[in-house]
């Protein structure tokens, strides 16, 4: 029975009261859980326990095929399917198959032309957030990416790959 009803918002029921009040957060936005090592705020106490993960390293989740170990569950879960070969999701345009649901809304983006990240310097658009944010720094002039044996910095990951590609090759005197 789903006695409680986000009816200020959207109408969802919930049983619980700490459900409904988690999911409020979404409308309202509040975030009380604040991490003590680099102080993101979350909206539930779960988001912050799996977030200060990242802090501490802990990966309590093991997988039984292999020696890897993930912080969250739904990791695990995927990283499972590179043992069963399991490939849940499948264009719908030519029938590739995808381990992940994120690739494959990527991929179905070469069929329909869709580059729904638009910067707001620029009428350029792009397929994935990641590009957009790469493309951001042609406009702010950050350069993110430092090389470890130069202190030359760059824009782009590929574009400081590349760098250290060259003191690779670079024969000494």
């Amino acid at each position: 029975e789903r006695s409680l009803t986000c009816a200020k918002h959207c109408g969802k029921g919930f049983s619980w009261k700490c459900n409904m009040t988690a999911h409020l957060r979404i409308h309202t936005g509040e975030k009380p859980y604040r991490c003590s090592h680099c102080r993101k705020r979350f909206a539930t106490n779960d988001g912050l326990k799996t977030h200060i993960r990242i802090h501490t390293g802990e990966k309590p989740y093991q997988c039984i095929h292999c020696t890897q170990s993930f912080s969250q569950r739904p990791l695990l879960a995927v990283h499972l399917r590179t043992h069963t070969g399991e490939m849940p999701y499948q264009c719908i345009h030519c029938g590739k198959r995808f381990i992940r649901k994120s690739p494959m809304i990527v991929h179905i983006r070469t069929h329909t032309g869709e580059k729904p990240y638009q910067c707001t310097h620029c009428s350029k658009s792009f397929v994935t957030n990641a590009i957009l944010r790469s493309h951001l720094h042609t406009h702010t002039g950050e350069k993110p990416f430092h090389c470890q044996l130069c202190p030359m910095a760059f824009a782009h990951k590929s574009t400081l790959y590349r760098h250290v590609g060259n003191h690779k090759r670079a024969k000494p005197l």
